[in-house]
């Protein structure tokens, strides 16, 4: 069941579709969320500098004598170079990350002071440098940020520190550590990742379900068509057209597409019965005639039409040929690559045959000698058949063109049969009178052979009066 839902194309449009807007959420969720905690980490790193500068400016501005003391509401420690603890917030009841984690001032040098988990200690011998160039009052302009925790009132909280050295006449170099609370920042993110985690699967929903609307509509046209064509096969009726959105895009043009292609096997399918029926029309005349001769000279041998029936015969024979031919040229039979003279070909097929006068250039085509020689006696056979005194065959050069011009001074073509005459078992009602009359094959076996050799076949009137046969085959250069 997962192998036939995966495998339509709305499904597949669907998932991939998410999970290209899921990689793009999380992608630009995570952007978002670092981009707000770096901003709110600055914004307390600012406030945290600003109290710093601060307490550090009401330090430098002290007498030597006065006691320092610290009244803020954040927490801030004074240190001298030797780490002792010389002042700190009054609420404050335990820090860590800054550089002791003593909260109150004591009166002896503290051996004990251990320096907090800063992660500045290269930075701090850096500022050991600026600070020894400092004159008294005056305040470092290089600030260290450092983050650790403090707790004030009983309260804990992650805070950002700020340190800045100040020089104090009398009291030597002193750092002043305060802090500003990450509470905000952490806050914030927590509240944006909140409705990250809850807006995100929706709008993956909505995303999903519109692509799958989107999709199913789109794709409804490719159903009717799938269900029509479904419908044709088990019918095997042709005739009937798939259904074209009015939506002028690529279903649509799929769609009149199909529906050419079902014009043409229609075309075709209709083509080969009316081919089939005919050929058995014609090959029934003379094996019956053929039979009927065979079975009276059985019973009376006195009485046995040889000529007639070698006559049959031979039809027959030319009948089968043509049929042949035919097949092999609806099967792509390819005309081959051969190169010869096609005014000595036409030369050939027009010698013995009586009233025929050739007038040929000699003129190389690459083809099929065979079909083309076929082609030059259907044309002379159709000729002959209906010339009243004379043929003329030509043969030229035309540019990229060979051409070769049959022409007889017989009554001609009409001009509304030019075409017609050119489909398969269609004769005129004036060939059909004659006794001697085709089976209305060898036109057509003439245009198809020249349309398969890259030329064209057309009929056309001649100089005197009849018809005028022209065949053009590209010339081998």
């Amino acid at each position: 069941m997962s192998g036939r839902l995966f495998g339509s194309v709305r499904s597949r449009a669907t998932l991939a579709a998410t999970l290209v807007v899921a990689v793009a959420l999380v992608a630009a969720g995570t952007a978002v969320l670092l981009s707000l905690r770096s901003n709110l980490i600055g914004q307390a790193g600012t406030e945290a500098e600003r109290t710093a500068r601060a307490v550090a400016t009401d330090v430098a501005i002290k007498r030597p004598d006065e006691s320092l003391s610290v009244d803020n509401d954040e927490p801030v420690q004074i240190v001298d170079e030797k780490g002792k603890l010389l002042a700190a917030s009054e609420d404050l009841e335990r820090i860590s990350g800054t550089g002791t984690d003593v909260v109150r001032p004591r009166q002896q040098p503290s051996q004990g002071a251990t320096s907090g988990d800063s992660g500045d200690s290269d930075d701090d011998a850096d500022d050991s440098d600026e600070a020894s160039s400092l004159e008294p009052g005056e305040i470092s302009e290089h600030t260290t940020f450092t983050n650790g925790t403090a707790t004030l009132d009983g309260e804990t909280d992650d805070y950002r520190f700020a340190a800045v050295h100040v020089e104090v006449e009398g009291r030597g170099l002193l750092t002043v550590y305060a802090g500003a609370p990450l509470s905000a920042e952490q806050s914030a993110v927590r509240t944006a990742l909140t409705v990250m985690l809850i807006g995100f699967p929706l709008l993956l929903a909505v995303v999903a379900g519109v692509t799958w609307l989107v999709t199913r509509r789109a794709l409804r046209p490719v159903e009717g068509i799938r269900s029509e064509m479904a419908a044709i096969t088990a019918s095997e009726d042709l005739a009937r057209r798939v259904p074209v959105p009015d939506t002028h895009d690529e279903v649509a043009r799929l769609a009149l597409t199909t529906n050419e292609t079902l014009a043409a096997l229609q075309t075709s399918v209709e083509r080969q019965r009316r081919f089939v029926a005919d050929a058995s029309h014609e090959l029934r005349s003379p094996i019956a005639s053929l039979r009927t001769q065979l079975e009276v000279g059985a019973a009376h041998p006195e009485l046995l039409d040889l000529d007639g029936a070698v006559e049959d015969t031979v039809r027959l024979q030319g009948l089968a040929a043509d049929l042949l031919l035919l097949a092999r040229l609806d099967a792509g039979e390819r005309p081959g690559d051969t190169r010869f003279d096609l005014g000595a070909l036409a030369r050939r097929e027009a010698e013995g045959r009586a009233n025929v006068t050739v007038q040929a250039q000699g003129v190389e085509v690459a083809g099929s000698r065979g079909q083309v020689g076929r082609v030059l006696t259907n044309l002379l056979d159709n000729a002959q058949r209906h010339a009243r005194s004379a043929v003329s065959v030509t043969v030229r050069g035309e540019d990229a063109w060979a051409v070769v011009a049959v022409a007889d001074d017989g009554d001609g073509v009409a001009e509304a049969d030019r075409e017609r005459i050119f489909e398969r078992f269609v004769r005129l009602d004036e060939a059909r009178s004659r006794d001697d009359g085709g089976a209305g094959l060898g036109l057509a076996i003439a245009r198809d052979v020249a349309v398969r050799h890259g030329g064209t076949l057309t009929v056309g009137r001649a100089p005197a009066g009849g018809a005028l046969f022209e065949l053009r085959l590209p010339r081998d250069c």
